[in-house]
């Protein structure tokens, strides 16, 4: 077998410079997209059987159905050819844009059926006590419904995690990147690939392990 161990740890140190920007990319995209998301959860579960809730099921169709480097290339190629605004616009711009308005879609789901879980009897007493409507999003419900949907949400950020290495393809240089460089001088690419997999592997760990303790800690005021 012809697999050079010496190389394949020679790879980490030069990949892990490039391991920041993946996680920048990430994290940026994770919070414009958990805001969105929130956003649109909201009018559906407020605007149910209305115009407006059904071009925000479109939209949540749309985006979850065109896959990332193809959403990627649309905005990246594309909305410059029709808004010429956007031509100054940067490849991880476009990558930010193009993982938020995705990932936004998969998370409005999970936090629609996050405030759904919520009792309703919470919500009629809460109003018959004298509270506001945003009084009781803000003080009953979003915190009982961020708690059931934490779990998804961070199976989403994993995935969303893995998914920008698709920045790749429009120049960002991120993990994937790093291994494409590195196989251009080597072509060692079962080492250098397995690395870059294995990279990305112990981060999803280590965010799996800190979202574990996140939930015991907000979960535990509700164990009996």
């Amino acid at each position: 077998m012809d697999f050079q161990f010496s190389y394949f740890l020679s790879v980490f140190p030069k990949i892990i410079p490039y391991l920041p920007v993946t996680l920048y990319i990430s994290i940026i995209s994770m919070i414009f997209a958990i805001v969105l998301g929130l956003m649109i959860a909201l009018v559906r579960v407020a605007a149910k059987g209305g115009v407006l809730n059904y071009l925000v099921a479109v939209y949540i169709s749309l985006f979850r159905g065109i896959p990332s480097v193809v959403l990627l290339f649309i905005i990246y190629y594309g909305l410059p050819k029709i808004f010429p605004g956007f031509t100054a616009m940067g490849a991880m711009t476009a990558a930010i844009i193009c993982f938020s308005l995705k990932f936004s879609a998969y998370l409005a789901e999970i936090f629609r059926a996050g405030l759904e879980s919520v009792d309703h009897g919470q919500k009629e007493a809460g109003l018959t006590v004298g509270l506001s409507t945003s009084q009781l999003y803000r003080r009953i419900i979003l915190p009982q419904a961020f708690i059931n949907a934490l779990p998804a949400t961070g199976n989403t950020f994993t995935s969303l995690l893995k998914d920008s290495s698709v920045a790749f393809f429009v120049g960002v240089p991120e993990l994937l990147a790093a291994g494409k460089l590195l196989t251009t001088e080597s072509y060692r690419f079962f080492e250098t690939y397995l690395a870059v997999g294995l990279v990305y592997w112990m981060v999803v760990v280590l965010y799996s392990w800190l979202q574990k303790i996140v939930e015991r800690k907000l979960t535990a005021p509700y164990r009996r």
